[in-house]
């Protein structure tokens, strides 16, 4: 056995140091502006995608009217300008409901965009939807077909 009590401590370095942990203020900036600049490309592309799903919205009430309309020319031998006739429940003014207001004549149905709900689309404000009864061809804005 040892008798020397000197064996048996334990040696540190003198005078260590401890790391102290954390983010220094740099580090933080530079998250901060990674984020700022991911946020800036990712937000565009947010908006399109969203008002792309509206614009759906309006291609769904349509396909719907063109439908009625169809099933009414077939019925009556003609089309109709009154959406209440089609039994189509398509609002004809804007409402919190939808994003689209809807019209109709004898050959044309327009969904235009509702711009008075706090959510105008992004850009332009004149976006129609139309669909033309002869064909059944979609017409209307950009980026909505």
């Amino acid at each position: 056995m040892y008798s020397d009590s000197k064996s048996c401590k334990i040696y540190r370095k003198p005078n260590s140091v401890l790391k102290k942990q954390g983010f220094t203020l740099f580090e933080l900036v530079v998250v901060v502006i990674i984020v700022g600049i991911l946020a800036a490309l990712g937000l565009p592309q947010y908006n399109k995608v969203t008002e792309k799903g509206r614009g759906a919205e309006a291609k769904v009430v349509l396909g719907l009217i063109n439908k009625a309309q169809m099933f009414y020319n077939q019925e009556y031998g003609g089309y109709t300008s009154n959406l209440t006739a089609l039994s189509v429940s398509a609002p004809t003014s804007c409402v919190s409901t939808h994003h689209f207001y809807y019209s109709t004549d004898a050959s044309v149905a327009t969904a235009t965009r509702c711009t008075d709900q706090g959510q105008p689309p992004q850009g332009s404000t004149a976006f129609n939807v139309t669909l033309t009864y002869s064909n059944g061809t979609w017409g209307g804005s950009t980026g909505y077909y």
